[in-house]
């Protein structure tokens, strides 16, 4: 029989946070990869946009958001995503192209989940 350790009875806090049009799950010291954000690194942002938090347990869940509940992020780096070639073909009429994507990401530290 095996006993249940420390970590798998201590629920961690979460959110549901939305950046750029998406959704993402962080808890505090999360290092998330999101589209760019306007800042220069090491500056520290606020996020109203939570959808959802739980604190041990305790849901609380927006409609659509939440009031007085903030995430505060720090941003780490800001960097290139991985190249993507899009690549066009037709037959028989020696027409190819191809052309290159890079998305601009920017990776974000979540240091606080919390009332504002």
């Amino acid at each position: 029989m095996q006993l249940p350790s420390v970590i798998d009875t201590i629920a961690l806090m979460f959110a549901i946070i939305k950046v750029s049009g998406k959704q993402y799950k962080v808890s505090p010291k999360d290092i998330i990869t999101v589209d760019r954000i306007p800042g220069e690194i090491g500056e520290t942002l606020t996020i109203a946009d939570v959808l959802l938090t739980d604190d041990n347990g305790k849901v609380n869940v927006g409609t659509p958001k939440l009031t007085g509940v903030k995430v505060a992020a720090k941003i780490v780096s800001q960097e290139k995503g991985t190249k993507i070639d899009v690549r066009r073909y037709k037959n028989k009429v020696r027409y190819r192209k191809k052309r290159g994507f890079r998305a601009q990401l920017t990776k974000l530290e979540i240091i606080n989940v919390g009332r504002a």
